[in-house]
């Protein structure tokens, strides 16, 4: 296979052959392509406009809704950051959401925040599953769990009241700023170093 672009390139078939130098080329491309991460969120943010899946609003104003309440109760940054993306898994993970966001905002998140973005989903049935012939208090199970009440209040104050057609978001351009310094530079990661 050539190189079309002539850039350089690992020359290994398999890791076991790779060299310090293919991981120096390989390194030079992680760390230009990890500084794309916020311009690949944004426009998966984007994505998610007029996408309603039969709610009231579509998915984006949902997101833009939470996190503005976020903001509007002198939340963290991370806070705001995660509740703007909390829900960004759903056209990807369309049964483990939560995971999905989870895993992207891991690097960047305290433990906490990481709980909450991960345990959402559940935690958010509460509001809505007994509707749909499941438990509402699955939840429970984590009920001696530190973060127990942290993520109910989540889902509480910023996700399941977030379906408001009338309510006056903040734009996606104003929470930009945030969520670029918020992936900026990953707080737990074994990358760290190399971004």
């Amino acid at each position: 296979m050539t190189n079309s672009t002539q850039e350089p390139r690992a020359g290994f078939k398999a890791m076991t052959e790779a060299t310090p130098e293919d991981y120096e080329i390989i390194g030079d491309h992680f760390r230009h392509y990890s500084k794309g991460l916020a311009d690949r969120l944004m426009d998966h943010l984007k994505l998610l406009d007029g996408d309603f899946g039969g709610f009231p609003i579509d998915r984006l104003e949902h997101s833009l809704q939470s996190a503005t309440r976020a903001y509007r109760d002198g939340r963290s940054e991370e806070y705001i950051v995660m509740a703007l993306l909390h829900d960004i898994g759903d056209t990807l993970g369309t049964f483990n959401h939560a995971d999905i966001a989870a895993s992207i905002l891991q690097p960047f998140l305290d433990e906490e925040l990481h709980w909450i973005v991960k345990n959402h989903g559940i935690f958010q049935g509460y509001y809505f599953f007994h509707h749909i012939g499941l438990d509402r208090n699955l939840r429970d199970q984590f009920k001696d769990h530190p973060y127990f009440d942290a993520c109910a209040e989540f889902c509480e104050k910023y996700d399941q009241n977030a379906f408001d057609p009338d309510y006056e978001s903040e734009s996606l351009e104003f929470f930009e700023p945030m969520l670029r310094r918020v992936v900026a530079s990953p707080k737990r990661s074994i990358y760290k170093a190399a971004s």
